[in-house]
């Protein structure tokens, strides 16, 4: 008895020394996304960590704006073993699904156009997009995913161009005229 339980204590300890120590995965606004990963090269988007993250894994990310949608493939296998995405210590990361566009023109008066370029529409178009489901009412018309924001404030869809050319009021809008083309106003 006395051998049995020796040896159980010796295969506790062992298996216990042989736990999974994951890989620390970093991610910077400065990276590139084809390093092998260290902290002192870290990747580019957050996207890239979690396509290489296995169980175990753990994913810092420092101080930015990161301006991707963030799809994991994996998140672990158990609470023990889980996919972790943290700030690095003492940083600020912001994660926006937004992009800065540039390039806009005036129309006339308080309206404005812009083309998005098309590399920042090659995964995926929010402006071909609609919302739908039983949780929403279409109100008769299409609305799309995407979203125009002005100094931060979210700007209410039009349901067709001349909406915004010719506003009936003073509340700014957006229309999407073909998959790329944004006009918008602006008071």
């Amino acid at each position: 008895m006395k051998l049995r339980l020796s040896f159980f204590i010796l295969t506790a300890i062992v298996v216990q020394s042989c736990t999974y120590s994951g890989t620390e995965f970093h991610v910077s606004p400065t990276g590139n996304d084809s390093n092998i990963d260290t902290k002192k090269n870290p990747l580019k988007s957050i996207t890239a960590a979690a396509k290489l993250a296995q169980a175990g894994d753990d994913i810092t990310v420092h101080e930015g704006i990161y301006r991707e949608r963030i799809n994991p493939p994996r998140g672990g296998e158990s609470d023990a073993k889980r996919i972790t995405y943290q700030a690095a210590k003492g940083e600020t990361v912001f994660i926006k699904g937004s992009e800065v566009i540039k390039g806009w023109e005036k129309v006339s008066g308080d309206t404005w156009k812009v083309t998005i370029p098309p590399e920042l529409l090659k995964k995926y178009n929010p402006y071909r997009d609609l919302v739908y489901g039983d949780w929403f009412s279409s109100k008769g018309r299409q609305f799309h995913t995407g979203a125009v924001y002005l100094n931060g404030h979210w700007l209410n869809e039009a349901a067709k161009l001349n909406d915004v050319l010719s506003p009936a009021d003073t509340t700014p809008l957006w229309f999407c005229n073909d998959v790329q083309r944004l006009c918008a106003n602006r008071w």
